[in-house]
């Protein structure tokens, strides 16, 4: 096993980045503007540190701009967050 390999079969794709299409001329461009794990919305503590062991703490809340994460506001806690960004995924699955 060399030094820089990954788990798993040799023939298989990554899966930290989607597949770029061949025959699209912007695909090379496209990629580079997808978000990092293709997480559109995120969010952190409001005053830093682990968000997992306060869960009763502000949070900020994170939306990808197409070049970076901007800031779209505050939940109050843990559980407001995670709903703010799972919101997004149930908004794509009824538009389609």
């Amino acid at each position: 096993m060399g030094k820089h390999s990954r788990p798993g079969s040799s023939n298989q794709p990554s899966r930290a980045v989607p597949r770029v299409d061949d025959g699209d001329p912007l695909a090379a461009y496209d990629k580079r503007r997808r978000p990092p794990m293709d997480v559109y919305r995120r969010h952190r503590p409001l005053h830093g540190g682990a968000g997992h062991l306060r869960p009763d703490e502000p949070r900020a809340l994170e939306t990808w701009n197409g070049f970076s994460y901007e800031p779209a506001g505050t939940a109050p806690d843990l559980a407001a967050a995670r709903e703010w960004v799972n919101g997004l995924a149930a908004d794509d699955e009824s538009a389609e």
